[in-house]
């Protein structure tokens, strides 16, 4: 009787012959594009016969490195900043000042780029978060309670004061729209404010506003902060949305809001925002509407946005640059940030006695004279360092170990 043939060896020899022949492939195809590449970079009047031979030989290998640096360089130019002319930003100013007269409802979405002038690192610019981490390097640390509202932050509230301004939109954690006075049912914020914490158990959610960054124990789906809801003893979560999460949190997200106010929108002004994660919120653009139905968009920022082809208006400026001329145009006088009127102060919640030491944070420090929580003016514990949010950066990293674990 004849023998059955082992086909479970057969297949795994088989198996083993095919990777071992990817494998080899792989490496013959990595020396054509070393050497294709170490050509290419030579002038031509300097490439010898055999060189001129190669390229002609491995042309596909040439045409993918042709259109790699295509790429490269287009990626380039988009993370250039560029700056307009001063005659030219004058002059787009003023169609822009002529855009928020005639808006019946105008919306505006703001970015890091609004933040910069109060030293707070953007994502996408030359030293922003995502920039540096992809280069390798760590982020430098920042003392975000050191930092105020900016003249964007003031003008905006005081466009808001005069009805010209009807919502705001920001995907900034920094609080900031909150201190110039700006109203919360006026603010969406996407991604969360780092002063705040919930109770979720408490229905509906209980809110505790803070005078410190309360995002030091969280990040990425990590999101408890160590202390305690006095009314129902549940643990307090911080607001904050990481990459890579999906916001559910009622308030100070206030996703119905922003809906709603880009719903109503006649006209968009996306202020230091490069719209690479507010482009994904359908909600957003109304792009359901026929063209000729959409509100009008007007962009400042100083880099390429994946939105610039549908904006009426694209302003290569600082944002609080274009804000000061556009106030200008517009006859509203800039108030001042004064701590002394700042609204955080009234509304957060004093720690309970037994919860000073639970942070290492500094503390906002009221105006002189002015009242704020007491206990015992929440002195954080003596380990206080000057150490980022913990909504800084996080969750980039470890999103990078996932796509590099999948390839």
């Amino acid at each position: 009787m004849e023998e059955e043939p082992d086909t479970g060896n057969s297949s795994r020899a088989e198996r083993k012959a095919l990777e071992k022949a990817k494998i080899l492939q792989r490496e013959r195809e990595r020396k054509v594009f070393t050497l294709v590449g170490r050509v290419l970079k030579k002038p031509e009047a300097e490439r010898s016969e055999e060189e001129a031979a190669a390229l002609l030989l491995h042309r596909e290998a040439v045409d993918e490195l042709c259109r790699r640096k295509i790429r490269r360089n287009v990626l380039k130019r988009k993370q250039e900043e560029v700056y307009d002319a001063a005659d030219e930003l004058k002059s787009k100013v003023k169609q822009l000042a002529a855009a928020v007269q005639q808006a019946n409802h105008l919306v505006v979405y703001t970015g890091a780029g609004i933040s910069t002038a109060a030293s707070i690192p953007d994502y996408r610019g030359p030293n922003g978060v995502w920039t540096q981490l992809q280069k390798g390097r760590t982020v430098g640390s920042s003392d975000l309670s050191k930092a105020e509202p900016t003249v964007t932050h003031m003008c905006i509230r005081m466009l808001h004061k005069e009805k010209l301004v009807k919502h705001v939109v920001s995907q900034n954690c920094d609080g900031l729209h909150l201190r110039s006075g700006l109203p919360r049912e006026a603010l969406s914020e996407l991604h969360g404010n780092m002063f705040i914490e919930v109770c979720t158990a408490c229905s509906p959610a209980r809110e505790f506003l803070r005078l410190f960054d309360v995002t030091e124990r969280t990040s990425l789906h990590r999101h408890g902060t160590g202390r305690r809801c006095s009314h129902c003893g549940s643990e307090l979560r911080d607001t904050i949305v990481h990459f890579g999460e999906r916001g559910t949190l009622e308030q100070p997200l206030n996703w119905k809001g922003a809906a709603e106010a880009a719903k109503e929108a006649d006209v968009i002004l996306c202020l230091g925002s490069s719209l690479k994660v507010l482009k994904k919120y359908a909600c957003l653009w109304s792009m359901n509407r026929a063209a000729n139905k959409r509100p009008k968009l007007y962009i400042v920022n100083l880099q390429w946005t994946p939105k610039d082809d549908l904006a009426v208006l694209k302003i290569h400026g600082k944002c609080d640059d274009v804000m000061s001329l556009l106030m200008e145009e517009l006859g509203i006088q800039i108030p001042k940030y004064s701590r002394a009127d700042d609204p955080i102060f009234n509304l957060a919640t004093p720690l309970r006695p037994e919860e000073i030491q639970s942070h290492t944070r500094e503390v906002l420090a009221a105006a002189d004279g002015q009242e704020g929580p007491s206990a015992e003016n929440e002195q954080p514990s003596e380990e206080t360092s000057s150490l980022q949010g913990g909504w800084f950066g996080r969750g980039y990293s470890k999103g990078r170990r996932k796509k590099k674990r999948a390839a």
